[in-house]
Order: structure tokens, then sequence, then C-alpha cells
């Protein structure tokens, strides 16, 4: 039984939030609280029973199985240091310690990942299982595990499994963690034995939010139904080469296929391969090409990617909202440009905050490197999954961010009896059968469909399957049938080697280990920079990523029909970009373009980030350098808190000139007088500032976009997006939005950023005209526009933040509220008190260094977040930093629950040790382990 602890007399009283809760949470938990509610929660939950599932950290545990005594050495965070003689000890008691404080969180991210949630929860997950059922993660994980992994790799993911399961036995209920006590009253459900496939599966779901430009192909389909050809185009502006510089600048890949040449500021905007290039003009209710290749969509086409879009919704986002703002920032700085004259690292994913935090801080020491005992890194992991994801060895450090690359296509499939048309011919669909069970109900079985491209998502949709049936063709698709579905092709349902890639990281010792390393890191394709102590920097691409016919892009549904849109094969390791110890000193990544336009033979994407961090990043790394500065580890840290907003400083000197008659306004208006363009918590001109945007994007963009598109509750009376010509001009429909706040357009990102910039100069641009522009006004329409969202602005932080412009300040309208990703999210009020935390009033934005995330269209909730921040120093890795977003305990009571938050939130940072004698210093709880 574990010793008891001391809980935490920290608890935050829950405060009401004024929005709706986000489509990030995890799920809908509809748990049956009648008879809870009768004997009362706070009857129930005794001291006992909140310090039941608390974690033993000190004194003696006999754990069979181990060949040798273990230490964890636990700081004054509860971060845990484990230390072995063997590979086998180590990752088994990785799984020991992990379950001790995060077993709930492991448990739920197992379900996920195979499509059992309806277990523990009850009907309320049965759609969502039946549509990861259909993806099928589970059964790609477990032939990856059966046929690909390395036995070195199996060993380690099987003692892994050892120690979580050494944890288990003999443990139930509360004894677990108290969102098990909670489900004692729901259903008689028990934890099953840990397998290693559940460890491999979690890179499926990593992948699957972190899986490329998904949303965007629905986007672009759906906007044809109001929007044509030009005006998408517009909508989707080419990268700014001119401006922002790619990753890749000095590097190359292997001679055999060419290298890259320098990227100078001369090369303008990216023409090829840009999605909305077609030509011709188009109004806003004018018809536009829904499939790639100028195959005409079927009708329905729009209903049958808005119906998907609305089941993507349903999907568990682990990392963030269904891939949008997913991205990070990585950079790496040479001895040349650092105080120390060795490399400084830094890195920190901006995902979708949860309590816990997606990641979990450990270190794993071998007492001595060896063959038998290969391990000695530090860092972030997840809970579920061995070794170290990002941080550092003994030799070299390494950082993620989300590459962007196009793993996915949506392929429209032409139904004909029991198969699908392919090249003329009618092939049969590959099908199996599965089970559902259901907490408190009946089993649900299913038939997954497949086609050669891969599960057709639309049978988890009656609506798709309705509207497929009914839809007719054009005379370019297949003649006759029963209907249409929607197929996925993506990377990660082939099984991969991601997993020998994470454990390759871990002991490589030089940038030959590490490249050999990111050779089998498949999926998701993920930007890798690169330290090490001899005093190189590095980057490489990996990841599987396809290559497509030419004249297919990618950047809209494909005919499954025509072989011609078929996956051709995919980008040699050899022939994805690198870059080492470039003349610059230094690197950057945050998912803006990885090459130039010409620079590559092969697209990864046609949907780069837009480049305003990584541009911004570069401009604070060389003003630092400029005239022989040199960048310190504090230096660092700062830039990561950089709260800069690039829109802002664009678009308020150009505010601050119009003509405003309200003296209420005005006062608003003259809080942007002097502003610098940050964001920081207590800026008034900064929530000013960002409301305006908000309502820019609105007037300008929002209101013209179809309603698959807009915020649920956005409801706007327009045209039939059918309308042929005049004789329907005067019919109007009200059309209401059927996005969640959080994945809806305009967002407010620095896509969009690009498109303002890029007609901001014509003040008569159409996008600028609304109903409401006055033709005979002296201001044009920009301007008039603009008059507008000040105005709006003013009142809608009137009615958020109060009359008083005094009181008004961004932290107060961007505040993160940190919820448990399951009981916490819906729910009784007390397991809402007893799980959540917060709120935190924060500083940055969207695409500002300090990346929390808002969505323009939905309010200014945060959404994501650096997901937690570090900054590795080659020189002395004791000197090293790191912060979680919450803390190491999953328990709700444990004083680690989300103890690292506040510091998380003032920008702060924790030594980090990673010697033994610098560990041994920090430590304050020592466990030993024994055979």
């Amino acid at each position: 039984m574990p010793a008891n602890t001391t809980a935490s007399s920290g608890q935050q009283a829950d405060r009401s939030v004024r929005k709706k809760s986000r489509k990030g949470r995890l799920f809908v938990i509809v748990l049956v609280l009648a008879v809870v509610a009768g004997v009362g929660f706070g009857a129930y939950w005794s001291v006992s029973t909140v310090r039941a599932s608390f974690p033993q950290t000190k004194g003696s545990i006999k754990l069979a199985g181990l060949a040798g005594p273990v230490d964890v050495k636990r700081d004054g965070n509860g971060i845990p240091q484990i230390y072995a003689s063997s590979d086998e000890d180590l990752f088994m008691a990785q799984g020991y310690v992990q379950a001790q404080d995060r077993f709930w969180e492991m448990d739920v991210r197992r379900h996920t990942t195979s499509g059992r949630l309806s277990e523990m929860f009850g009907k309320s997950q049965v759609e969502t299982d039946e549509f990861l059922r259909t993806l099928g993660w589970h059964r790609v994980a477990q032939e990856e595990y059966d046929k690909k992994l390395a036995p070195s790799t199996k060993k380690y993911l099987q003692a892994y499994a050892k120690g979580v399961n050494a944890y288990l036995a003999g443990k139930e209920g509360e004894e677990l963690s108290l969102e098990y006590a909670a489900l004692d009253f729901r259903n008689d459900y028990k934890p099953k034995p840990w397998t290693p496939v559940d460890s491999v599966a979690w890179l499926k779901a990593m992948a699957w939010d972190l899986r490329g430009n998904m949303q965007d192909e629905i986007d672009r389909s759906l906007m044809t139904s109001r929007l044509g050809p030009s005006q998408i185009k517009d909508l989707y502006p080419g990268y700014p080469y001119g401006r922002n510089k790619p990753i890749v600048q000095e590097g190359g890949h292997d001679a055999t296929t060419g290298t890259f040449g320098p990227q100078g500021a001369d090369q303008g905007q990216q023409q090829a391969g840009q999605p909305g290039q077609q030509s011709g003009q188009g109004g806003q209710t004018g018809s536009g090409t829904g499939l790639a290749g100028d195959t005409r969509a079927p009708d329905g086409l729009q209903s049958q990617l808005g119906g998907l879009s609305d089941v993507l919704d349903g999907i568990p986002a682990v990392f963030g909202p269904s891939g949008n703002g997913i991205g990070s920032n990585s950079w790496v700085v040479s001895g040349q440009h650092t105080i120390t004259g060795k490399p400084l690292l830094a890195n920190d994913p901006h995902l979708s905050p949860q309590l816990p935090s997606v990641w979990y801080q450990m270190g794993l020491h071998c007492r001595d490197v060896s063959e038998s005992c290969n391990f000695d890194v530090s860092g972030f992991t997840f809970a579920g999954m061995p070794g170290v994801v990002i941080g550092h060895n003994q030799d070299i450090s390494w950082g993620m961010t989300n590459l962007g690359a196009d793993v996915t296509d949506l392929y429209l499939e032409k139904f004909t009896g029991d198969g699908y048309q392919y090249d003329g011919k009618v092939v049969p669909f590959k099908t199996r059968k599965e089970t559902i069970r259901v907490a408190g109900g009946e089993s649900k079985s299913i038939t997954v469909r497949e086609t050669a491209n891969g599960p057709l998502l639309s049978d988890r949709s009656d609506e798709l399957v309705s509207v497929g049936k009914k839809a007719s063709v054009a005379s370019v698709a297949p003649d006759r049938g029963d209907g249409y579905g929607v197929s996925l092709r993506w990377t990660a349902l082939t099984p991969g080697t991601s997993m020998d890639a994470l454990f390759a990281l871990n002991t490589a010792a030089n940038w030959e280990d590490f490249r050999k390393a990111a050779a089998d890191f498949d999926v998701p394709s993920q930007n890798l920079v690169y330290a090490d102590t001899e005093n190189n920097i590095g980057y490489q691409a990996p990841g599987r990523i396809p290559t497509r016919a030419e004249g297919h892009d990618g950047s809209l549904p494909a005919p499954g029909w025509d072989p011609d849109f078929r996956w051709t094969g995919y980008v040699d390791q050899a022939a994805l970009p690198y870059e080492y110890n470039p003349k610059r000193g230094y690197i950057v990544t945050a998912n803006q373009a990885v090459v130039g336009p010409d620079a590559s033979p092969h697209q990864l994407t046609t949907d780069w980030g837009y480049g305003a961090r990584s541009q911004r990043i570069y401009d604070l790394i060389e003003s630092k350098t400029k005239g022989g500065g040199k960048i310190s580890t504090e230096d660092m840290r700062q830039m990561q808190t950089d709260n800069s907003s690039e829109i802002a400083e664009l678009l308020t000197p150009m505010l601050l000139k119009i003509n405003v008659s309200d003296k209420h306004v005005r006062e608003a208006q003259q809080l942007l007088e002097g502003w610098n363009y940050t964001q920081s918590p207590d800026s008034a001109a900064a929530a000013y500032f960002n409301a305006v945007w908000r309502n820019v994007l609105k007037l300008g963009f929002g209101d013209k976009l179809p309603k698959e598109l807009r915020v649920k509750g956005d409801c706007l009376s327009v045209e039939p997006a059918e309308n042929t010509g005049p004789a329907d001009e005067d019919v109007k429909v009200l059309e209401c939005g059927e996005r969640d706040a959080d994945s809806a357009q305009p967002d407010g990102g620095d896509r969009w950023f690009e498109v303002v910039r890029g007609i901001v100069e014509d003040g008569d641009d159409d996008w600028w005209k609304t109903p409401k522009t006055d033709p005979e006004s002296k201001a044009n329409a920009r301007d008039q526009l603009f008059a507008r969202a000040l105005e709006d602005a003013r009142w809608e932080l009137t009615e958020e933040l109060g009359k008083d412009i005094d009181s008004w300040s961004w932290g107060r309208l961007h505040q993160l509220e940190l919820k448990n990703q399951t009981l916490g999210t819906e729910g009784p009020g007390f397991l809402k008190f007893a799980l959540n935390r917060g709120p935190w009033n924060l500083g940055g934005g969207e695409a500002a260094v300090n990346a929390t995330g808002w969505n323009a269209a939905g309010g200014f909730d945060v959404i994501w977040v650096p997901s937690m921040r570090m900054v590795v120093n080659l020189d002395d890795l004791d000197k090293s930093k790191w912060i979680n977003l919450t803390g190491a305990s999953g328990h709700a009571y444990s004083g680690h629950y989300s103890d690292q938050t506040d510091k998380w939130a003032r920008g702060e940072l924790l030594d980090w040790a990673f010697s033994e004698k610098a560990v041994e210093a920090a430590t304050q709880d020592t466990l030993s382990l024994r055979p």
C-alpha cells in the first residue's frame, strides 16, 4: 500500500467561466449523479479517500521482476530521476513511477487510442469509439509491434509494461485515483493489465493531432459554396519568403538529389503549389472547384465535408483543437554567439492545455553506461510511454516542432452496390467487424469498410451516408452508383518505426547517430533541432511524406475513382532537408516553411505556417548578436516569453488615423497611442487591439464565409448558397454557424495576418465592403470597416470588462482555465471543484512567440499554450532550465498537481539537475525499489 502524504491545502475554488467549454475536451462525460447527489460528495470524499492514491516516495518497496536495486530520487517539485543498472530495470521502474503519478491519465489514453472509451464512460462515448475504431490506431500499433519494431525496443516496452502492472497489482478504485472512486458510482469498471501496444498506440494519437493540412483541405472545399476561386486564393496567400525566412538556408539534402541554395530576400511570394491558384473570377455566391484537378464536385460534397468536419470535432483532441494552431518554437544557437562558448537549445511545444499536462518530466540514468545499460537521458515524455521524447543525454540535446507536412488526403469515393469504383472497375470493400462494449449498456457492433485509399470516415455519420446516396455527379465522374463516401489516406495508418527512433534519439552520441535515429521517425513529421557538447548544431526534417502525381498537390479532396490521384510513393529520407553548422550560427524552427520555393524537388506541403513567430525569433537573435553580442540562458528564456504582436504593429497606425466621433470609442482608441505592441497581461491597449482585430476579421471575412466555417450561434440573413442569378437576389435565408468556437474561421492566426497584409493598402478592396458600406462616404470601405470595428470592440469590452477602461487588461480577457480532461470537463460541480484549477490571466497571444493561442472567431479564451518550456545549456547541462504547464502528479490534491503553473504563467523556469551530484543535491525524497 502506498504511504499517506499530506494533501495540498492550496486548492483553488472553481470559478465560473463566461465562455463555452472548448472542443479540445477529450470527451463529454455524462456521469449519472442522481445517486451521488443523494448521498452528497462532501460526505463521501473523506481525507482517507483523497490520500489513498498518493504514491509512496520514500522508504523501500519490493518489486518482483527487478534484477537489481533501483533508486527513484524526487526533487522539491516531485520530478523523478531513476537510477538503475540495466535497461530492463530502468524501464520497469519508469513504468512503475509513471503509474504512481499518472495512471488515470494513462488508462484514459489507452482507451482513447483503442476506441474503448465506452467501457469506462458508457453510451455517451459510443460515437467517438466508432470513429476511433474506424481509424484503427490500436490495430496499426499492434501490427507495428508485431512486425516492425526492433527486438531491443520490444524489450524496453515489455519492461515498462511490467512496471506498470507491478504498480496495479492488488490496487483498485480509490487506491489508484479519485477519478476511479467517482467512476465506481457509475459502473464496475476495473483497469486491465498494461500492454506494450498500449504504449505504441499513443504515438498514433500524437500523429493524429499533428497530421497537417486535413482541416485546410476540408475548409477550402467548403468555401466553394460561397466563394469563387480567386477569393479562396485571397484567403490562402503565398508564403512571404521575401520577409519570413525558411528554416533551411545553408543546408541541403544528399548530392544525388541536389542541394539547397541560399534563400535571398528578393525571392518574393511563393507561386507554385499554392492552393486556390485557379484562374478566373468568382463572386461571393459563385461556384468553385470542389475536387482536386479540375474535377467538378458531385452535388452534396459540401454537405459530405461539413458532416465530416462535425465528426472530427467529436474526436478526442489530445494536443489541440483538431490540429488548428498546433505549433511550437524551437531554436538552437551555436557557441560562437553564446556566453558559454557552447550551444544553447530552446523548445516550447504549443499544445492544448490539459490537467495534468500532456508532458511528464523525468530522468533515466544508468549507473554505468554500458552495453547492458545504455541510457543517461533526461527530459519530457508522455505518461504511458517509456524513454524521453524531448530533452538531452550526456552528449546531445534535441527539440521538436511540427513540420506540418501534408501526410493526409481525403478521397471522395463512388459507391456501386457492395463496392466502389476505381479505374473503371468495381472493387469490393475490405471490411472488418468491431464490437464496442458499453458500461451499463448493451454492446454495439459496427462494420468498418476500407477502400484502397483508406477507411471510410463517412460510414460513421448517418448524415454523410444519406447525402452520399442522393448525390448526383458531374459528367467527368462515374455516371452510375449508389452514392458517395469520404475515405482517408494517412501515413500513420501504415505501421512504422517511430518508437525505435525515440530510443535511438535517447542514446545518440553525435550528429551521425542523430540523423540515423531521425530516419526511423516516420510519423508524425517533426522538425528536429540538434546541439551537442562538441559545439555542433543542426536540423533534420524526418518523416514519411507522400509523393503525388503531377497536378495533384493535396490541397483539395481527390476523386478516389481516378488512379491519377493515388500516392506514387514516399520521399526518400536522404532527400529530406537538413542543415549542419550553418555559418550564421543559429537555426530557428517555428512551423514556417522548411525550404525556399525552388529549393527542393519534393513538395512537403502547400500549407506552411506563415512565419510570424519564426521571424520574430530571428529578429531577436540578430538584435542580440549584432556587433558581437552574446546570448545567455536568460536571454533564451526572455525570447520564449516575447509577447510582441506583428499584426498590431501593422494595423495600429492605421487605426489611430480613423476619425471617431463617439467619445467613449475615442477614449478606447487613445489606448493605442504610444503602445509598443506588447501583449502583457496588464495591458489595456492589448485588450482593445485584439478586440478590434477580432471585429475586423468578422466584418471583413467571417460574415462572408459559409455556415460550415462560422462559429455556432453566429446567424446571418444571406442569399442561399445555390442562388444562380438575379431572379434569386431578393431571397434571404437565416444561416447559423456550425463550428465549435475554437475551430471556427477566421481564427486570426498568421495566415490571416497575410490575408490582411495583402489587401490593406487597397482601401476599396471587395473584402472591406459590407452591407453597411456607404459608397457616398468620403472614407473608403476599409476605413469605414475599421471605424465600425473600433466601435464594436469598445462595446464588446464594455460588456466583458466594464465601462471603465482603466480597469481593462488583456489578462482579464485572455484567461487560461486548466481542466481535468475527463471528469473535470463535464460533470458535477464538486468534481470540477476538486479536479480543475484556474483561471490564470495571461499575456502573449496568437502567433506571438509566447503563443497563448485564441480563436478570434470564437472569443478570447486561451485554447493552446506553450505546454512546456526548456533551455538546454550544452556547456554545463546542470545549468539547463525547464518548466511544465502543471506538475508531476495527476492526483488532484497532491502538492505537485499544479505546483509549476504559477511560475509557468510568469515565464519562469526551474533548475534542471542532470549529473548525479546535482540530482543528489536537489533530492528531497528517495524511494528504493528492490527485487
